[in-house]
C-alpha cells in the first residue's frame, strides 16, 4: 500500500511548496500529491486553487510600482504571470481557530509559489517517489484550456523524465483523455466526492455508476474521498484491475479500517501519523531522503 503525503505534507508544513515537499520526503512517503495552476505567460505552478488564496497567500509588494493587476492575492493564476505570482509568500497560512493545520503547520515566513519545474528537479533526488500532480480545471473552462493545462503539465513531466512515475489527477475528468492521447504512460486518477458526482465533472458519465464511469473514461485509479469509500467500491474496482486511493485521511482509527479494507493508497495530510499506522500494520515502509529544501527543528 503507498503511503501519499497531502499537497506536500500539509499537516506539517506549508501547503503545495517546496519545503513542504521536501518535508515528506524526509518524513519518508511513497508519493507526493500536489496541485498545479497554469499561468498567463504559460508556466506550470503549485497551487491549490484556481486564485491565489488568502487562506495561504499574502501579498508581499507588486512585480513593479503601479501594477494595475496588483493586489494579487483573490485573482486567478491565469491572469497572472509568474513574476506576479512569485511576488506573494506562501509560508504562513491564515489564523483560523476552526482550522486544525493553523495548529500543527510550521509557517514558514518567505516561502514563495513553486513551479513544477522546481517540484521535479527536488524529486529526482527521490527515485523512488512518485508525483501525483493535480490539475485544477473546473467544467467552465473549455475542452480546449483543459487540453492546453494537460499538455503543459506533461511537457514539464517528460522533460525531466518523470512520466513513468507520475500521474495526473482530476475531478474534471476531460483530462482522462486527454492525458491517455499526450502521454499514455501517466497515470490517470480520477477523483470524485459529492459536489463532483455530476455529468458535467465527470465528461458525461453516469454519476451513479462513478468506479465503471471513471474505468470506461480512461482512469487508471479511481481515488474517491473517504467519506463516500466502502468496500463495496473497493470490491468493484478490483474487479476491473483499478487500484482505489482513498483521501484524505488523518486519523488513526481511520487509516488502519482503510488498511484492512484493501485500498492501495492512503493520502494524508500527515504521513508521521500514516508511517506509524503503516508500520503497526506490519506494512513496509518508504524510504526517507534528506534533501537541501527540507527543514529540521
Amino acid at each position: 500500500m503507498e503511503l501519499q503525503g497531502h499537497r506536500g505534507a500539509r499537516g506539517l508544513r506549508p501547503e503545495n511548496t517546496l519545503p513542504g515537499i521536501a518535508h515528506a520526503l524526509a518524513v519518508g512517503v511513497d508519493a507526493v500529491e500536489f496541485d498545479v495552476g497554469l499561468t498567463a505567460d504559460g508556466v506550470v505552478v503549485v497551487h491549490h486553487d484556481q486564485t491565489l488564496s488568502a487562506l495561504t497567500s499574502v501579498d508581499r509588494e507588486p512585480v513593479s510600482p503601479g501594477d494595475p493587476m496588483w493586489p494579487y492575492v483573490g485573482r486567478r493564476i491565469r491572469e497572472l504571470t509568474l513574476a506576479q505570482v512569485r511576488t506573494v509568500d506562501s509560508g504562513v497560512r491564515r489564523p483560523d481557530p476552526l482550522d486544525p493545520f493553523t495548529l500543527t503547520q510550521l509557517p514558514l515566513p518567505g516561502t514563495p509559489v513553486a513551479t513544477l519545474q522546481e517540484v521535479c528537479r527536488l524529486i529526482r533526488c527521490a527515485p523512488t517517489v512518485r508525483l501525483c500532480v493535480e490539475l485544477k480545471t473546473d467544467p467552465s473552462w473549455a475542452d480546449a484550456e483543459v487540453a492546453e493545462f494537460t499538455a503543459a503539465v506533461a511537457g514539464v513531466l517528460n522533460e525531466h523524465g518523470l512520466l513513468s512515475r507520475s500521474r495526473l489527477l482530476g475531478f474534471d475528468w476531460r483530462f482522462l483523455k486527454h492525458a491517455r492521447r499526450l502521454a499514455p504512460r501517466l497515470g490517470r486518477v480520477a477523483l470524485a466526492e459529492p459536489p463532483t458526482l455530476d455529468p458535467q465533472w465527470l465528461a458525461g458519465s453516469d454519476p451513479d455508476r462513478p468506479v465503471a464511469s471513471a474505468f470506461a473514461a480512461g482512469a487508471t485509479v479511481y481515488s474517491p474521498q473517504y467519506t463516500i469509500l466502502d468496500e463495496d467500491v473497493v470490491r468493484e474496482s478490483a474487479e476491473l484491475g483499478m487500484p482505489v486511493t482513498v483521501w484524505t485521511v488523518n486519523e488513526p482509527e481511520e487509516m488502519e479500517r482503510f488498511i484492512r479494507m484493501g485500498v492501495s493508497a492512503i493520502v494524508s495530510d500527515y504521513p508521521d501519523r500514516l508511517r506509524i499506522v503503516a508500520e503497526e500494520q506490519g506494512l513496509a515502509l518508504p524510504r526517507r531522503y534528506r534533501t537541501r529544501e527540507a527543514v529540521f527543528f
